[in-house]
């Protein structure tokens, strides 16, 4: 893949989030992107708004890091926009790479290229509610 393919987004959020990496994981977004993120508020509108939110995550692990994988990935593309979904694992490891937990979500990222890059102007993270106890299911 190049950096004209918008499948390069997920290798490079996979690597932001391993290194923790602020400005990186910050520049696959668009600056006016919209989130509609699984944890805590409603929507972030607005890359300094989302900002916000990454700083605050990357800052609460400490040493440790999280490893993310992509699962059933598909990419629908268009000439000026691609929508891609897949079922993701987050994995928090310690800093000797020892797995400490995982959760699972699906996750949809609608991208738009802008200059030699794709850049994800519409991020949607979710996961089905258990209708019987009203609680989030993290596990696949």
């Amino acid at each position: 893949m190049t950096p004209l393919d918008p499948e390069h987004l997920l290798d490079a959020y996979i690597a932001a989030v391993f290194d923790k990496n602020v400005e990186a994981f910050m520049a696959l977004y668009a600056d006016q992107v919209c989130v509609f993120d699984l944890w805590g508020h409603w929507a972030y509108q607005g890359a300094e708004a989302w900002r916000g939110m990454v700083v605050g995550w990357f800052g609460s692990l400490g040493t440790e890091r999280v490893r993310v994988e992509m699962q059933d990935v598909q990419t629908v593309r268009a000439d000026q926009l691609a929508v891609i979904h897949a079922a993701v694992t987050y994995s928090g490891l310690s800093a000797e790479g020892v797995r400490l937990r995982s959760m699972h979500n699906r996750l949809t990222l609608v991208c738009q290229p802008d200059k030699d890059a794709w850049k994800i102007i519409h991020e949607h993270s979710s996961a089905p509610v258990d209708l019987a106890t009203q609680k989030v299911i993290l596990q696949r």
